[in-house]
């Protein structure tokens, strides 16, 4: 699905002692939220969030989040996976006690984050900046793709990219070299759509 949606979960009831009651996730963009709640814990150290992309098909860590110990009241947890590429996912939490032990509960859906809307190059961050800096870009559709770096005077001083790519959402990294301080313009070409956006360097 492209766009918001809420997905159920499963999960494999074992001898540890986290009584979950929900696990959903939603996405916006190339973002995933995860959401989790739990009746009771008892020794509860931490959850692992767990992302397994449908391409690698290994489950990798994306994250971190404390547990409460122990605790007989109802407890909500929330994760973000952010900056996702375009693709479907599948989740779980790995909960973890103080003495090692631990539990899995998976998502019982795949995630999907699809293609973008439309055509769009962002703000650059951190802008001013130094000594690099990030630069997004959406592709609603597969195709080539050009993202040069220009100086006041319209000089090119670098290609960022110049290449074919399929849709989704990127982002590229910018570390000049051999240029000074002062306020730059990088250009997207892409589809017959053209965005300049202006950037500052500060040595």
């Amino acid at each position: 699905c492209n766009g918001p949606g809420t997905l159920k979960a499963t999960a494999d009831w074992g001898a540890l002692p986290v009584e979950l009651t929900s696990f959903s996730g939603t996405v916006i963009e190339k973002n995933i939220t995860l959401n989790w709640a739990t009746a009771s814990e008892l020794n509860n150290s931490h959850f692992d969030i767990e992302r397994r992309s449908k391409l690698s098909g290994e489950w990798i860590s994306a994250g971190r989040v404390s547990g409460n110990g122990t605790s007989s009241v109802t407890n909500n947890y929330t994760y973000t996976d952010r900056g996702l590429s375009s693709g479907r996912y599948n989740y779980r939490l790995k909960q973890v006690d103080f003495n090692g032990n631990f539990e899995y509960f998976n998502l019982s859906n795949e995630i999907e984050v699809g293609a973008p809307g439309q055509y769009e190059l962002n703000q650059n961050f951190p802008n001013p900046f130094n000594p690099s800096t990030k630069i997004s870009f959406d592709l609603p559709k597969d195709g080539n793709v050009s993202i040069k770096v220009f100086d006041n005077s319209g000089r090119e001083v670098a290609e960022l990219v110049n290449e074919f790519r399929t849709a989704g959402y990127y982002t590229v990294n910018f570390v000049p070299s051999n240029i000074s301080s002062g306020i730059y313009f990088y250009r997207m070409d892409a589809g017959g759509f053209v965005k300049v956006m202006k950037m500052a360097l500060v040595k």
